[in-house]
């Protein structure tokens, strides 16, 4: 079998086979095929797309490159959630402990930042101590005890993806639909969880910008998912303004335990709650959404959902305090406000913007090997649809340095103020 041949197969709009495709992601890992050949496969795949026995034959593959998490000691049907990225996304922090909290085991593996979207391990480092990298025999034990655990990948799982990211990151082809869903689906089904909620976001500060293309992609993830025997589904929710009223590690935290105490902004409210209660009828405590919902809401109100966030902090090392004091974590020297210099209403805020806005404070990565401060962000205290006077204060801006004229410049240029304006929904479609 010759690497060209499959490449001329596919970029004339041939179906590649499981032994081609097997052959390919083998050669990735292996090292055996070059960068060049592995990237014109990627641009055909690109053009030509893939049919849905193509990405299941390659999701698969690229999950056998590496190894494979076994989680039949943890008792019970095994949920996660996946999401595909945005700004102010905290929803997996409080969404876990939620969910915990209920008695379905959540073992929970997570990702780091880069560019405007933050990472959910860059927000638990956060906490004082907390270790992202643990043992894959500590991870399963302390999800069969406290049913609750998120930490960075362990081990090698699905390392073809990695080379296959950096490559697509460098030809232009991350948003092809079937590389995305290979890659998410490939390392989701590698952690070993029984069941996955993905969290598909769409708008201004999504990966997808159209609902259209967001649509596309969550159900060749739920495909995907169901072909190699997963529980899976998925949700379309907004991603037009960022998530919450605070943006950056620090902040979320946050507001991720203002959720969990029964605070916090209702648009992560909801998220939290919806996701979580398609993740409960998948592990089996509900059968239908709104049973579902109501037991959610008993162990946020009984504190139930907080107690499981504060054993999860404790058994990876973090100061559990934080709970209670959340200036253990990293605090900015300034807080300053940006007013707004007309009256109205606002009609926009470009998530994606806010987001490289947090990230130039120090908030994020530019590069893989960027250093994060954790104290900088953003706080939102205006969002569509709300009314604003000329001079109120639309954000606070938490910054190590008073120098943040660009920072300021970005913001004003991407916070629209108008008229009239009406608030976007936050849940678009169910793909089941």
């Amino acid at each position: 079998m010759r690497m060209v041949d499959i490449i001329d197969k596919k970029r004339n709009g041939g179906e590649l086979n499981k032994e081609e495709l097997q052959f390919f992601v083998n050669g990735v890992s292996d090292q055996t095929i070059p960068d060049y050949q592995i990237s014109a496969l990627l641009m055909a795949i690109y053009f030509q797309d893939m049919t849905d026995q193509e990405r299941a034959n390659l999701t698969m593959e690229m999950m056998k490159s590496g190894e494979h998490l076994d989680l039949s000691e943890i008792p019970g049907v095994k949920v996660d959630k996946h999401s595909t990225g945005g700004v102010g996304d905290k929803i997996s922090l409080p969404l876990a402990a939620v969910v915990a909290a209920t008695g379905i085991p959540v073992p929970m593996i997570s990702g780091r930042g880069l560019g405007h979207t933050g990472g959910t391990l860059d927000k638990l480092e956060a906490i004082p101590g907390y270790q992202v990298e643990i043992s894959e025999k500590a991870f399963i034990d302390q999800v069969a005890k406290e049913k609750l655990a998120i930490i960075g990948a362990t081990g090698d799982i699905a390392p073809a993806d990695k080379k296959i990211y950096s490559l697509r990151d460098v030809t232009d082809t991350v948003d092809s639909i079937p590389l995305i869903a290979s890659s998410i689906m490939s390392k989701k089904i590698a952690s070993g969880t029984d069941a996955l909620v993905i969290d598909v976001k769409t708008g201004s500060g999504a990966f997808m910008k159209t609902l259209d293309d967001s649509i596309s992609l969550a159900k060749a993830l739920v495909e995907i998912g169901k072909g190699v025997g997963m529980q899976c589904m998925a949700v379309i929710s907004d991603m037009n303004q960022p998530l919450g009223t605070k943006i950056g590690n620090s902040l979320e935290i946050e507001e991720s335990i203002d959720i969990l105490k029964g605070q916090g902004p209702e648009d992560v409210r909801e998220l939290v709650l919806t996701l979580g209660s398609y993740m409960v009828v998948l592990g089996g405590k509900a059968q239908e959404f709104s049973e579902a919902r109501a037991l959610l809401e008993e162990v946020i109100a009984s504190g139930k959902a907080l107690d499981r966030f504060r054993a999860m902090i404790k058994a990876q090392g973090g100061d559990e305090r934080v709970i209670e004091d959340y200036k253990i974590m990293p605090q900015a020297k300034y807080k300053i406000e940006l007013p707004a210099k007309t009256s109205g209403v606002v009609a926009s805020i470009k998530a994606d913007e806010i987001g490289i806005a947090s990230m130039m404070l120090g908030g994020g990565r530019q590069k893989a090997e960027d250093a994060l401060d954790y104290s900088v962000g953003i706080e939102l205290h205006k969002k569509i649809g709300d009314k604003v006077e000329k001079g109120e204060s639309l954000l606070t801006i938490y910054s190590n340095s008073e120098a943040i004229d660009s920072t300021k410049n970005l913001l004003y240029q991407n916070i629209e103020i108008a008229d009239s304006a009406q608030k976007p929904q936050m849940i678009y479609q169910i793909i089941d």
